[in-house]
């Protein structure tokens, strides 16, 4: 572990992080670091900000929580006490965190009031999302369920394939990662709808038309594809009910890469069951893990992927770097990229 020897502001890597980006860090920002691999979770899988907790020592306590006080910036919260942060770590001005929606976790532990600076990974998930949300439309479109069981059939029919192409995408959030989707489908031919804000302009292809949160019922009808990718807040808390559900078009596929409370799952569920819904490709579930007794696990038109779509294995890499610019930034005075707005949540 490296101490402050002078006045350079301490940062604390509160996260596994690989050596390599450690000594990147390291090499090119003029603060010192304080890193000890040892104290921290360990990684269930490459890029795990989550992690096993160890049972730290008395004296591993004492070491975490003197590494702790000496912090002046952060990459990561702190995973030992997170809701104590703002006392454990009193010299604590600014938090660049490792995932792109913060909201609910600072809220829950306390940390939206007061100075404390905090900044998303908004932006670094967005190719391996926008990936996903192609991935999965694409997986209903192309009927793979079908093509798998008659694989395992060795049952050989000639058969007409659905297309992306010339359908209609509408998708619910234009952050990074929203915008990528957009960016693709539109690329893929589809005609694509992005929900936004009131208010907020959005570069976007020019082929793609923005509407506010306020009209996505007049779109729902026509929407063949709907990809949800907004943060979760109050306003998007269930913002796609079971009525909404029940307005789209028979045979639409739901894509869920935002968080399992924005969409009714009961509902969701309903209409997959009903065969209304053609199918559901869902990264963030309501409840997670997902428990073995719900239905999503065994429905041929589900895709169940275990909230790891943004998990990339270059996503370290890219967050390293991220985290240094918005040091150097930090030290200049500029504007920080990615700053939490507590008044939105995100």
């Amino acid at each position: 572990m490296t101490r402050s020897q002078d006045q350079r502001p301490n940062i604390l890597i509160s996260t596994y992080l690989e050596p390599e980006f450690v000594d990147r860090i390291v090499r090119n920002v003029p603060c010192a670091v304080l890193y000890e691999p040892d104290l921290l979770p360990r990684p269930r899988y490459r890029n795990d900000h989550g992690g096993t907790q160890p049972a730290l020592s008395r004296q591993q306590q004492e070491e975490w929580s003197s590494m702790l006080a000496l912090a002046d910036i952060a990459f990561d919260f702190d995973w030992w006490a997170p809701a104590d942060l703002l006392t454990n770590a009193p010299r604590l001005r600014w938090v660049q965190a490792t995932s792109a929606g913060i909201g609910g976790f600072v809220q829950r532990h306390g940390l939206d009031g007061g100075e404390l600076i905090l900044t998303t990974a908004a932006g670094v998930h967005a190719a391996p999302l926008a990936e996903f949300a192609v991935a999965g439309a694409l997986y209903f479109a192309k009927d793979v369920p079908g093509l798998q069981s008659s694989q395992r059939a060795h049952h050989w029919q000639r058969h007409v394939s659905g297309q992306l192409a010339g359908r209609r995408a509408t998708i619910v959030g234009l952050g990074s990662i929203g915008r990528r989707v957009a960016e693709v489908f539109d690329v893929l031919g589809m005609r694509v709808t992005g929900v936004g804000r009131a208010g907020r302009r959005y570069e976007v292809p020019d082929g793609v038309a923005v509407i506010t949160t306020e009209e996505i019922d007049q779109v729902l009808p026509t929407t063949d594809v709907l990809v949800l990718a907004c943060p979760l807040t109050e306003q998007t808390r269930d913002l796609v009910n079971a009525s909404r559900v029940m307005a789209l078009p028979a045979g639409a596929i739901v894509v869920n890469i935002a968080r399992g409370q924005v969409i009714d799952e009961r509902a969701l569920i309903a209409g997959l069951q009903s065969g209304h819904l053609g199918g559901a490709a869902l990264d963030v579930f309501a409840t997670e893990p997902l428990p073995d007794g719900s239905a999503l696990w065994d429905m041929p038109n589900v895709l169940v992927s275990p909230h790891s779509a943004s998990t990339a294995a270059a996503e370290n890499d890219v967050l390293t770097d991220l985290f240094i610019d918005n040091i150097l930034r930090f030290l200049s005075d500029q504007p920080l990229r990615n700053r939490y707005r507590r008044d939105r949540g995100y």
